[in-house]
């Protein structure tokens, strides 16, 4: 057998362990339709705050529950539409969707944004809710950034936006709505283009 054969089956075995350690189904679509649910949803909750009488958020108003429910349907349908074309796309390709490789994806996934989503509830309970937008965009990169070992190694780069657009965020709290817009509306559609037209695209 000549080195180049060597060198065949080596690389063959490289890409079977990759894709046995790694969930690599995740669908480039889902991220630009994720982006463009945040900012519909960043676009409604802009309109009812502004339109109000007091003009900004207080914990225990009805404008607070409104957003919150915009937030929670964003959160919903992007989980959704994600689940959905990753298991078409699954599917398309021949792998399981639901494997130990997908099991570690999500679970390492979900640990830093359990952990700042009740971060977050308890400094709201605190009504110290000037840092919200920084802190989402921080727990929520730390959750890319974690994953991504178990998954396409870009999205790592996805989360280290994340963090630093959360980490201005928090330096210039004034702007913390709109570096909300960008991270989990703009850098979403763009991420998700990329992947699209890098992975999916045949």
């Amino acid at each position: 057998m000549s080195t180049k054969d060597y060198l065949k089956d080596i690389s063959e075995i490289k890409n079977l362990m990759n894709k046995s350690s790694r969930f690599i189904s995740l669908s480039g679509l889902s991220g630009i339709l994720a982006g463009v649910y945040a900012l519909i949803g960043a676009a409604a909750a802009y309109y009812i705050v502004t339109s109000s009488a007091r003009g900004y958020l207080i914990l225990d108003g009805n404008i607070f529950y409104s957003c919150a429910a915009i937030l929670l349907a964003v959160a919903a349908l992007s989980a959704l539409t994600g689940i959905y074309l990753t298991t078409k796309k699954a599917k398309k390709n021949g792998e399981k969707i639901w494997d130990s490789s997908s099991k570690r994806l999500i679970l390492n996934f979900l640990i830093p944004l359990a952990v700042g989503g009740f971060y977050i509830l308890t400094i709201l309970g605190q009504q110290k809710y000037g840092q919200t937008g920084a802190l989402m965009l921080i727990f929520y990169g730390l959750a890319l950034v974690n994953a991504a070992k178990y998954s396409i190694g870009d999205i790592r780069y996805l989360g280290f936006t994340e963090i630093v657009l959360g980490l201005i965020a928090a330096w210039l709290p004034g702007y913390g709505f709109w570096l909300w817009v960008l991270g989990f509306g703009v850098m979403h559609i763009i991420y998700g283009a990329i992947m699209h037209f890098k992975y999916d695209v045949k």
